[in-house]
């Protein structure tokens, strides 16, 4: 996919010996059963396309995901919100978007559920805006994936939680990135303290509009105190400068207004030993793609009446739900 780049550098691990396993033979009957199931699966899958609205399309990041929609063949539908003082038009490959004034939502979600009684939300909009925007859905019961970071996320999930609402709520949308973060919450649980003693050195880097520090560095901070490195947001390097983006993190100039460039050093106590873990993307397709994936999933879990409500990207991850 575009403009994505991921890097992941620490110590050299062989390993000998491969174990085995023994094969089992299906009772006769069970392979057709697996089958048929698989191809209920298979059409459910290609049958349920969510029409979806971008909130915001105003914004960058709005845009980028609306262009994903499209480009995936999905319905677009052709209603946003934004901190607008009136109406506005956007393009979007074509497809012409009414972008309204927050304050005249109300009345128009109305006439968009009854046009799009199967609507999805997806939500990029901004931090001070995560928990009203998550309050409107609720009330509405608009099903939504949030991919703004930011705002109270501990009232943010007790919130849709109470309300049984079906979400995909994530600090990050990008798969690759999600399994790293996987990988890293399944090595602080069963490794807890693993690297007690080490120091942890956390700098990320952001298009300076982005106020907020990087939800995705604070879930991985997260995984690697639990590891035994202590480790706060305040410690969190925030880097929101063009010459030192491009000097220090290495930024291409023309990514510069969208990025997400990551880089967590531990460091042994007597600095004899190094691990370094980093994450680098240029653009925004590759977080608009996976919140894509992340609505489609959506669809598929409310189309099974899933009991299940509220989900993460490693749900869809695990899924397999990633195109």
């Amino acid at each position: 996919r575009r403009g994505g780049a991921m890097a992941m550098a620490s110590t050299h691990v062989m390993s000998r010996g491969v174990g085995r396993t023994r094969a089992s033979v299906p009772r006769k009957g069970s392979q057709n059963r697996r089958q048929g199931r698989r191809g209920i699966k298979a059409v459910c899958q290609a049958t349920t396309k969510p029409p979806i609205l971008v909130n915001s399309t105003a914004g960058k990041m709005g845009f980028a995901t609306a262009e994903s929609v499209v480009y995936a063949g999905l319905d677009l539908v052709p209603v946003s919100f934004a901190a607008l003082n009136s109406k506005e038009q956007v393009d979007v490959e074509g497809v012409p978007v009414d972008v309204y004034p927050i304050e005249e939502r109300e009345s128009v979600i109305r006439d968009v559920k009854k046009r799009y009684p199967e609507l999805i939300v997806i939500d990029f909009t901004l931090p001070d805006a995560v928990n009203s925007n998550a309050e409107f859905y609720i009330q509405n019961n608009i099903p939504f994936v949030m991919g703004t970071t930011g705002g109270d996320r501990t009232k943010l999930l007790k919130d849709v939680a109470d309300a049984k609402l079906y979400s995909v709520i994530a600090a990050n949308m990008g798969k690759q990135i999600v399994a790293l973060q996987a990988m890293l919450q399944y090595a602080a649980k069963e490794f807890p303290g693993a690297f007690s003693g080490y120091k942890l050195d956390v700098v990320e880097s952001h298009q300076s509009t982005k106020v907020d520090t990087s939800g995705t560095a604070k879930d991985i901070v997260t995984s690697f105190n639990k590891l035994g490195m202590p480790c706060e947001e305040k410690d969190i390097r925030k880097v929101r400068e063009a010459a030192e983006q491009m000097g220090e993190m290495k930024v291409p100039e023309e990514y510069l207004s969208g990025h997400a460039f990551h880089t967590y050093t531990l460091t042994s106590d007597d600095g004899t030993v190094n691990f370094q873990f980093q994450h680098n993307v240029c653009g925004r397709r590759f977080y608009a793609e996976g919140s894509v994936d992340a609505a489609l999933f959506l669809a598929r879990e409310i189309a099974n009446k899933s009991e299940k409500r509220l989900f993460d990207m490693v749900d869809v991850l695990n899924a397999g739900a990633m195109r």
